[in-house]
């Protein structure tokens, strides 16, 4: 699950960021409400976490926009901001529900999940098949948010796991060595960007039994590809 978080607040930002990378959700960040709109256009993440009280363009803004864009991914609006009038401006901007703080985390997760849950009958994303799509040995599972190879559990860490996934929807297109550690190392403050080559030598190593192949893209980041054969 690929999230967008609009917020802030370095403090609120950072322990969301943490809490909700532990609980396996991909969480790109944004601090600034004009950055907001182009990170969601680029990204099409899975949901967005997103605070009124934002510097450069505010919440309520961003989600209007967005919706007359048709970006159409569930929105959780999270702000200090929690009176009944300040909930149903926000809800009729077009934001899908509301969380005022403080707030506990728990229930943030069971929100998000929620949102994600009820969204997948709308999305362009399709959830998992039974069977593994021509040319792609291994299956990405939505619910158990982990990886299977012929039916089996692919034994991955969650670092491996956040890595394939953000290269695998979709396959075959480069993702920049940046926007992987933004996924794998989320919220950790003593990791260099040079870690995300050491969880690709581990990943590959992981993948030469199956028939897909990471190739590192010198300049342009890392892209997964099937290979020849399966069991190649």
């Amino acid at each position: 699950m690929h999230l967008l978080l609009i917020e802030d607040d370095p403090t609120m930002q950072t322990t969301l960021q943490r809490t909700l990378r532990r609980r396996g959700m991909e969480v790109t960040p944004i601090t600034d409400g004009g950055a907001a709109l182009p990170a969601w256009r680029k990204l099409a993440p899975d949901v967005v976490v997103l605070d009124l009280s934002l510097p450069t363009m505010d919440g309520l803004e961003i989600i209007a926009q967005a919706r007359s864009e048709g970006l159409a991914a569930p929105t959780l609006i999270l702000t200090a901001r929690g009176t009944v009038g300040d909930r149903i401006l926000g809800l009729n901007s077009g934001a899908d529900d509301y969380l005022a703080k403080p707030f506990d985390l728990d229930e943030l997760e069971a929100r998000i999940r929620a949102l994600v849950r009820r969204a997948q009958p709308l999305v362009a994303e399709p959830a998992a098949p039974a069977v593994a799509p021509p040319g792609m040995a291994l299956r990405y599972d939505k619910a158990s948010e982990s990886f299977y190879w012929r039916g089996k559990l692919f034994e991955l860490t969650p670092r491996e796991v956040a890595f394939l996934r953000v290269l695998s929807q979709p396959m075959g297109q480069a993702v920049t060595k940046e926007r992987l550690f933004s996924a794998v190392f989320a919220g950790e403050t003593d990791v260099q960007l040079e870690a995300v080559e050491v969880v690709a030598y581990r990943l590959r190593k992981k993948l030469a039994p199956t028939n897909m192949q990471l190739m590192t893209l010198r300049g342009l980041g890392y892209l997964l590809k099937p290979g020849a054969a399966d069991g190649a």
